[in-house]
């Protein structure tokens, strides 16, 4: 099922909550696709910048990357298709915006050089999100790319990522403006000063507490971002309707913890109740049982095998029986991430196909460690 979805599909959204490893699960899906013959780019709007670290590049920007055919061959892998990745810069991407819609040039200077727009465009909740969402659209429009798999953030709340675009352009819509600024907002002033403040309350108010500046830069702001305001609604709308379609699927990621667990079948169940379609779930960093494995597992067997290779068994308790013990433990954590792994299929109703990753004895810096991610991932229930 995931490698119909990487070969049919035209965007890919990695969702989950945080600490999963879902950036790293994004660069592997995007690597597949590549190696299978697609043009793949990865795009992350994780703030840790993680990305550049798991293809092992010491950077990444708002640009798109090429991953060159360097760092493929040391890895010893020979891609047919493409690799490209990008971490998305914010406020660039908001800039390119006001550029798009701006009516006039002397409209688009006065938003860009606006303080308050320099400040909302980078701290606004919903920001992120709905940059992240432009940025999709505009590059599956654009057509460049076969696929495009898109590293969602960290969040609590699975369809934040697509409803607080929405929230945000609430905030700049000309109700929410006439509200604030009444009068001066229909008159287009934007010098305000207390005389124009009139016998608004709230602006007085507002007045007092961030002076009459801050009020003016926000009466810019709005005055300017009138008639810009439908361009923005529609063009989310869109977008929405792009990551909801067929041409795109969502991939819940999650680990065996119970408490990610929990939020995986949550998030599961508030994306149906959306009727948007999980294609695939990924669980990451799953122990593996060491007794399920060829090998020593018992203290006597172990020593035997240590004797073999020439290794002092000493200490006390001898090392042999520390081994044992730790086999032990291993084997516990591995039958909790089994049940783990039931308990978010049967609580999502076996509505999607479940591929489990087992967790890996180093961490992933380069295109080698995203391969073996890949090659190690399996169907739950598949081997």
């Amino acid at each position: 099922m995931l490698g119909e979805v990487l070969e049919s599909r035209r965007v890919v959204v990695c969702v989950g909550s945080g600490g999963v490893g879902k950036t790293t699960v994004s660069a592997a899906l995007a690597l597949r696709a590549a190696m299978n013959g697609r043009k793949a780019l990865v795009l992350t709007i994780d703030p840790a910048r993680r990305l550049a670290n798991s293809l092992g590049l010491p950077t990444l920007g708002n640009v798109e990357t090429r991953i060159g055919e360097e760092r493929f061959a040391a890895a010893g892998l020979k891609p047919s298709g493409e690799l490209w990745a990008m971490t998305l810069d914010l406020r660039r991407t908001w800039d390119d915006l006001i550029e798009r819609y701006a009516p006039s040039a002397e409209r688009r200077e006065t938003i860009l050089h606006n303080r308050l727009y320099q400040a909302l465009s980078t701290g606004l909740a919903g920001s992120l999100e709905y940059m992240a969402m432009e940025k999709v659209y505009e590059l599956e429009r654009a057509g460049g790319y076969d696929l495009v798999v898109l590293d969602t953030p960290p969040t609590a709340h699975a369809l934040d990522f697509l409803d607080a675009p929405n929230r945000l352009l609430d905030l700049f819509s000309h109700d929410a403006a006439r509200w604030l600024l009444g009068g001066a907002l229909g008159a287009g002033r934007v010098g305000l000063s207390l005389v124009h403040l009139g016998s608004s309350y709230i602006l007085k108010t507002l007045a007092r507490f961030t002076g009459v500046e801050l009020l003016q830069s926000l009466a810019e702001f709005f005055v300017a971002f009138q008639g810009m305001y439908d361009g923005f609604h529609e063009r989310a709308k869109a977008t929405k309707a792009l990551l909801s379609g067929e041409k795109s699927a969502f991939v819940l990621v999650t680990s065996p913890n119970p408490l990610t667990v929990d939020e995986a079948v949550f998030f599961a169940h508030e994306l149906k109740r959306s009727e948007i379609h999980v294609a695939a779930g990924i669980v990451n960093r799953v122990h593996e049982n060491p007794l399920w494995q060829p090998g020593a597992t018992d203290a006597p067997d172990i020593a035997r095998a240590l004797a073999h290779e020439r290794v002092p068994n000493d200490g006390r308790p001898f090392l042999s029986e520390r081994l044992e013990t730790t086999v032990t433990e291993l084997s516990v954590l591995a039958q909790r991430d089994e049940r783990e792994i039931e308990r978010f299929h049967e609580a999502t109703g076996g509505a999607f196909a479940l591929h489990v990753v087992p967790r890996l004895a180093r961490d992933v810096h380069d295109l080698a460690g995203l391969w073996q991610v890949l090659e190690a991932m399996h169907e739950h229930g598949g081997g």
